[in-house]
């Protein structure tokens, strides 16, 4: 039994949650390979109907359940291996969705609003996270110089006019040039946004908005250091959706 349901759940599941549930338990060893239309097809109900019914027995959603079950029968095959990535992955999105300050981000929307003109920084595999976000704000009409280069965005930074804003885009904040950049511009009186999963960094104290993403630590490959991008990628998304309405 992969959902235990005591008295009080029960009183709050209807005969087709509770028929949703009798599946689960009865189908456990298949779960694994099914998605959540796979299961609301079996059950004759819809997915909103079977995530609603998994979050009411006490589970965030259907990848944390698939995860629950790969961890209970211990798998070491492929398929326990893709429920342990897709967990990584929903708790990535999650976590950064659920510590992200809703006012921060209407304050960095008004700051990218009024601003006259934007630089968009980031070094390493970051600096695509960057490039998406400066080719947004182009697309809604933004007068945005992206700068991936150490000297030249040290150099900008130290010339920005009244009304200029620099946007940062960093995994860890340890970037010397990202901070140097913020440095110059804070100094000068410029307003800084900073996107970063680290709060241990220099850019918090230097940053007008400081947007804090949730990273894992786990790293995709470890021979390189290379992690994902996602808490950053969402950040952006939240941005560039409230500015595009």
């Amino acid at each position: 039994m992969i959902i235990k349901v005591d008295y009080s759940i029960l009183q709050k599941l209807t005969n087709t949650e509770k028929q949703v549930v009798n599946y689960i338990n009865k189908n456990a060893d298949k779960l694994s390979n099914m998605s959540i239309v796979d299961v609301a097809e079996e059950t004759f109900t819809s997915p909103a109907t079977v995530s609603r019914t998994i979050k009411k027995c006490g589970i965030d959603g259907f990848a944390e359940l698939r995860y629950i079950i790969s961890k209970k029968d211990n798998e070491s095959s492929s398929v326990g291996q893709i429920n342990e990535i897709l967990e990584k992955s929903l708790r990535e999105v999650t976590n950064t969705i659920e510590q992200v300050s809703i006012n921060d981000v209407l304050k960095a929307v008004e700051l990218i609003r009024k601003s006259n003109r934007i630089y968009v920084t980031a070094r390493g595999l970051t600096e695509l996270a960057a490039q998406e976000f400066a080719l947004k704000l182009q697309l809604l009409g933004f007068n945005v110089f992206e700068i991936s280069d150490p000297n030249i965005m040290k150099n900008k930074t130290k010339d920005m006019k009244k009304n200029e804003l620099l946007v940062i885009f960093s995994l860890y904040g340890n970037t010397n040039e990202l901070i140097v950049s913020a440095e110059n511009a804070a100094s000068l009186g410029n307003d800084v946004i900073t996107c970063c999963c680290s709060e241990d960094t220099p850019l918090k104290e230097l940053s007008t908005i400081f947007l804090k993403g949730y990273k894992h630590s786990s790293r995709s490959i470890e021979k390189y250091e290379v992690t994902s991008r996602i808490p950053l990628n969402i950040l952006s998304r939240i941005l560039i959706d409230y500015l595009a309405i």
